[in-house]
């Protein structure tokens, strides 16, 4: 069998379980061909070798929005540009949040899928980052903007776009469905056929899309083409999770959704063999967990867990309910990963804590970010009750103090909270506004009205250099702190987002974890304090070879007595290694 013939069965079965219980418009065989077509696949392409890694341990993703930095008379994506290649050499790829015109949530209710937002740029300041670094984008599947062409097409009842929405009757019962927000699900919408009613998970600005309908898959494989010929090599699925729909079901993660996932990969792949797929889906850990499929669907799955978990360590001072967690997390196989963070544009999510902190932890986590000035944002359960969703807060705020308030370890407990980050099984994304220690934005929130503006600032150019040149700014520390810190990282093949990771017990107030290259030349013990205290590690509890030559990463230091006791000062960190590459 050709490879052309092979994809067009593998895409045919694809399709049949995606659209199973859907009368379509045209056939499978043909929406297959159609499909292959449109993403410029021939015959001389390869068939993609399963189980591959995209990645290394040099691969660290910054987060940004296109105009995070700005400079007066010049585009933000070229300022941008600049300010990366001047002080953020040690990132090797870039995340740009949603960079087309949009009406809304900062992006994420996009109007034109294939234009840049002219106050930005334009494709070819796009193509500029891509050409220096890798770059992922955002592909907005589950919803666009109600004043998108498309949706204006569907008021009008006619024209590219009028089917392309989904929609239900307000008897329906939709008492199942799962969102994470509280405004009315559907929104009536007058069309030439009288009053309808559009499924809005988000908002309704965020009309959402009716998969069930081909010709809306076939808009995003156009989509996609369009995004890899601009030099995109990461895409991100935004709220992917909530993308098929079924009336009187939770509409989330459902079967077809997974099989879209698939699909997609397989037309990626083929296209392109090295490009990576990151499923957003901010839901309970297991559930997010099924996204990497059989190593078929998502290449990287957020670690939505790591940041409430994290967090509540380092302001109770126990690691208990982290490393629980840590120990039940699988290994990702060959060809998948993790993506690790602890900040991003989007507050610190609640749900992926659920049933991981007790209620009360949860509660006094949620109480201690408001008194550190943070905001909360809650959803509608099933049962009609109102639920902390997130915590928006930056996170330089959040890790001020702990749980008994604001203390002087700001600094130390910010670090502390990057390099476990950093060393975790996985590949490290990390916020701008965390490199560049930004603070909670009070003015932007009272401004917007929108709790996760707080965490959304924007840096004039020119007051940000004055700050990172000035060596006794916080903003300043934090960037050579945390700069020095990946410079570390990423020498390291232990650390590489596929090696060996065990959790070890020293205790609540050390949180440590043993990391082993893949060829297990290198072994990395990684150990913090994660308390306001000062804590004892003893070292022969490591196990540590006495033929291997040991030595503290980060400080330099070599460890002369392997039987010793070490004092871990309040929020320390060691990287203790048998090899400094």
């Amino acid at each position: 069998m050709s490879v052309m013939d092979g994809l067009q069965q593998k895409l045919q079965q694809q399709l049949s379980c995606i659209y199973n219980d859907v009368d379509i418009d045209i056939s499978v065989p043909a929406l297959a061909a159609q499909l292959i077509d449109i993403m410029r696949i021939t015959e001389y392409c390869q068939v993609p070798e399963p189980f591959v890694n995209h990645w290394s341990e040099k691969d660290i993703i910054m987060i940004t929005y296109g105009d995070s930095v700005i400079q007066q008379g010049e585009r933000p994506l070229t300022t941008l540009a600049q300010f990366i290649d001047s002080y953020l050499s040690c990132i090797n790829a870039v995340h740009i949040l949603p960079f087309f015109p949009y009406s809304s949530d900062d992006g994420f209710s996009v109007i034109d899928y294939s234009s840049v937002n002219e106050g930005l740029g334009s494709w070819a300041d796009i193509s500029a980052i891509a050409s220096k670094r890798r770059l992922m984008s955002d592909l907005v599947i589950n919803h666009c903007s109600s004043r998108s062409l498309w949706f204006e097409n569907f008021c009008k009842g006619e024209g590219v776009g009028h089917d392309y929405f989904f929609t239900a009757e307000p008897d329906d019962d939709l008492s199942a469905v799962v969102r994470p927000r509280t405004s009315t699900l559907l929104r009536p919408t007058e069309t030439p056929s009288g009053t309808q009613h559009v499924w809005c998970t988000f908002s309704h600005d965020q009309v959402d899309f009716d998969f069930r309908n081909p010709q809306v898959l076939i808009e995003f494989v156009r989509i996609i083409r369009q995004y890899l010929d601009a030099g995109v090599s990461i895409f991100r699925l935004d709220a992917v999770a909530f993308l098929w729909k079924i009336v009187g079901n939770k509409s989330i993660n459902l079967p077809q959704t997974h099989e879209v996932i698939r699909l997609l990969r397989t037309l990626i792949e083929h296209a392109q063999q090295d490009v990576i797929i990151i499923t957003e889906t901010n839901i309970p850990n297991t559930q997010n967990l099924t996204y990497f499929g059989n190593a078929n669907e998502a290449h990287c799955i957020y670690n939505f867990s790591l940041p409430p978990l994290l967090i509540n360590s380092l302001i109770t001072g126990s690691c208990l309910y982290l490393k629980r967690w840590l120990m039940s997390m699988p290994p990702a196989q060959d060809g998948t990963t993790y993506f690790n963070f602890i900040a991003s544009h989007d507050g610190i999510g609640l749900r992926p804590a659920e049933g991981l902190l007790e209620e009360d932890e949860i509660d006094t986590l949620v109480d201690t970010m408001k008194q550190f000035g943070g905001q909360i944002s809650s959803r509608t359960t099933e049962d009609g009750l109102q639920k902390p969703y997130e915590m928006n807060i930056a996170l330089f705020d959040a890790l001020q103090g702990t749980t008994k308030g604001k203390d002087q370890w700001g600094m130390q407990r910010f670090v502390c909270a990057h390099t476990i980050m950093l060393a975790l099984e996985g590949i490290p994304g990390i916020y701008i506004h965390s490199l560049l220690g930004t603070r909670n934005d009070y003015q932007k929130l009272a401004n917007t009205s929108h709790n996760r503006a707080i965490n959304r600032h924007r840096w004039d150019l020119n007051q940000l250099t004055e700050q990172l040149n000035d060596a006794n700014s916080d903003h300043s520390q934090v960037l050579t702190e945390l700069t020095n810190l990946i410079n570390i990282r990423t020498q390291q093949i232990a650390f590489h987002p596929n090696a060996t990771q065990f959790t070890l017990h020293l205790g609540l107030q050390l949180f440590g974890f043993w990391r082993q290259s893949r060829n297990r030349k290198q072994s990395i013990f990684c150990i913090s304090n994660v308390s306001d205290q000062i804590t004892d590690l003893r070292i022969n509890e490591l196990n540590l070879i006495i033929a291997e030559h040991w030595v503290d990463l980060l400080s330099g230091q070599p460890i002369e007595d392997i039987t010793q006791t070490m004092q871990l000062q309040p929020y320390q960190t060691v990287w203790i290694s048998n090899v400094r590459i």
